[in-house]
């Protein structure tokens, strides 16, 4: 099985179990609020963003197995980091004016729109 193909599977594993984070959001907020989430919209978020963006590692792994190393590298990158992004404003809605956070999410946007444009030429 290609590279990009397992790991867009894992990563489409790993949105569907956020789909149990989602579920405690909904039917215990309590619970949420115990461990520090203040915005648990955005559990649904990465749950659904990284179902999405796992879907996208196996579609373009299917169509285009032979993609360079470094361009599956990026896309990788890219499609893991947007939803990750995610996960840290569930716990406070302030980490997107940290300058970290903002280099890291523009990188990782470029890595993924970027990344499908190349793989769009290259494939």
């Amino acid at each position: 099985m290609d590279a990009m193909v397992r790991i867009g599977l894992v990563e489409l594993a790993l949105g569907a179990m956020l789909g149990w984070a989602v579920v405690v959001s909904v039917t215990r907020p309590d619970a949420c609020r115990r461990v520090g989430i203040v915005e648990p919209r955005r559990l649904l978020q990465a749950h659904l963003d990284f179902v999405l963006m796992g879907l996208i590692l196996v579609a373009v792994g299917l169509a285009a197995p032979d993609l360079p190393d470094w361009l599956v590298a990026v896309l990788v990158f890219g499609t893991w980091v947007n939803p990750a992004l995610f996960l840290p404003m569930a716990w406070g809605p302030d980490v997107v004016r940290h300058p970290v956070f903002r280099v890291v999410s523009g990188l990782s946007f470029v890595a993924t729109s970027g990344g499908l444009v190349l793989a769009a030429i290259l494939g």
